[in-house]
């Protein structure tokens, strides 16, 4: 069962520092342009001649934007000239061509994610075009046991494309709602209406989604405790499947669109630690269940019976319940992970372009795993995924003593124990229910690439 969950803002103010999210280990930062395609190609054929190949999933990236939410920092692109996508498809779809004749057509395809950008920039036929694309490429799970989602704009799609999407295989919908409070959407110029939510929302269940999920952000401009418990009580209402509720990280510096925010509309940090504060006292209160990170799951839930059961996984689009995957990243941007190694794509689209005109997958850059990033990723999986590290395991499968491997890692955690976050004895290492919130910093002691002044890159870890 997962153990409750109790807020300490003393020690969540001690706690929040920047640190990886750990979608990856070893994180984007050690990503490297001397991994190259041949290395890419090479560890597609070391997966597809593994003993047990995994099955496939795949993460499409789609960058258009028909306009700029301040707070944003995707890789994305903000244009209302529509025939952008057209090109942009045509280019997508030689990719998937090429990529699909790397792996072995006996692997499934289960597992889908559409992310942007704006998913639903592209109208019903193109996205139709692009499934049937993957369809005649890949060996997809045409069951409704695959995990086919999108991120849903909801300014950008209506009712009856909600039907469309069902029809076209996806079974999981995300929707962008961030905040329902007027003047945070419009200092975050990002507006739309409860109404379209709402039916929306009501859409995706008469079509049978297997999941619906709704974003939220807090720390936003002009967001008061009064004004998101609002917003709260309209999701709790709506009673979505899932709810993800971000931390906002204001990086002007680094990302463009947020000087488009005013300074003093920001709420104060101590106003941020209230707002945290208030989301998962609502959420647990209505009965949602921590999965992990950001992530809240009605207790029947997919998500909520995994993290119970000891199946969660954790990849690059977050938790899921499927087995572990070979992800294969399209589109400008994305970000794959083939065997023991990761693979990012060119970010530009004029060299998106460029690479797939001469023939070339645009990968760029990449990182292989060595032995020690394979034993200290599974042990950063077991512990964000499942808030538990048996040593017993990890000795049996890589031969290693635990204490003495992680012996550095297990001193530096002595302040976390002192702190009771977390309990260690010589076979365990187990979050406690205070400490389920800081998990990022416990498994920040296991990673071997910190240091040097690396931890301001990421975003804050409360």
């Amino acid at each position: 069962m997962t153990p409750a969950f109790e807020f300490n803002r003393t020690l969540v103010k001690k706690y929040d520092r920047p640190g990886p999210r750990y979608t990856s280990y070893p994180t984007a930062p050690q990503f490297h342009e001397a991994f190259a395609v041949d290395d890419y190609l090479q560890a597609v054929t070391a997966s597809n001649q593994a003993a047990a190949a995994k099955p496939l999933s795949a993460y499409i990236h789609i960058p258009f934007c028909q306009s700029l939410c301040y707070y944003c920092a995707c890789n994305k692109i903000i244009t209302r000239k529509t025939h952008r996508a057209s090109e942009y498809l045509g280019y997508l779809k030689r990719e998937i061509a090429m990529q699909g004749q790397l792996f072995d057509r006996t692997r499934r395809l289960t597992q889908l994610h559409l992310g942007g950008g704006t998913p639903t920039y592209l109208t019903g036929e193109q996205l139709a075009e692009l499934m049937e694309c993957l369809r005649q490429a890949f060996n997809m799970d045409n069951s409704d046991n695959h995990e086919f989602s999108i991120e849903v704009d909801p300014r950008t799609i209506s009712t009856e494309q909600i039907l469309v999407l069902r029809g076209l295989g996806f079974n999981r919908l995300s929707f962008g709602v961030q905040d329902f409070d007027a003047d945070v959407q419009a200092a975050v110029n990002r507006q739309q209406s409860e109404q379209q939510i709402y039916d929306l929302v009501a859409a995706a269940r008469q079509a049978q989604f297997k999941s619906v999920s709704v974003d939220l952000i807090y720390g936003l401009p002009l967001q008061t405790v009064h004004s998101f418990d609002v917003t709260l009580s309209k999701i709790i209402a709506l009673r979505p499947d899932r709810i993800a509720a971000y931390s906002y990280a204001h990086l002007p510096q680094q990302v463009r669109a947020q000087r488009m925010i005013r300074p003093q509309d920001m709420p104060p940090p101590e106003r941020k630690l209230e707002l945290l504060e208030l989301t998962i006292r609502r959420l647990t209160e209505a009965g949602y269940v921590y999965i992990g990170m950001d992530h809240f799951a009605l207790p029947d839930d997919e998500l909520s019976l995994a993290r119970a059961n000891g199946t969660l996984q954790r990849n690059f689009q977050g938790y899921s319940t499927h087995a572990d995957c070979d992800l294969i990243g399209l589109g400008v941007s994305s970000i794959g992970k083939v065997g023991d190694s990761y693979s990012q794509s060119v970010k530009l689209l004029s060299q998106y372009y460029a690479r797939l005109d001469q023939g070339m997958l645009p990968v760029q850059r990449g990182y292989r795993l060595n032995a020690d990033d394979v034993l200290r990723r599974e042990v950063i999986n077991e512990l964000m995924c499942h808030g538990r590290i048996d040593f017993a395991r990890f000795e049996a499968v890589h031969g290693v003593r635990f204490n003495d491997y992680f012996a550095e890692a297990l001193q530096q955690l002595a302040e976390q124990v002192d702190d009771h976050l977390l309990a260690i004895d010589q076979d365990t290492l187990q979050l406690l229910p205070q400490g389920q919130l800081m998990m990022r910093n416990t498994a920040m002691a296991f990673d071997a690439y910190l240091g040097g002044g690396r931890k301001g890159q990421f975003s804050r870890t409360v």
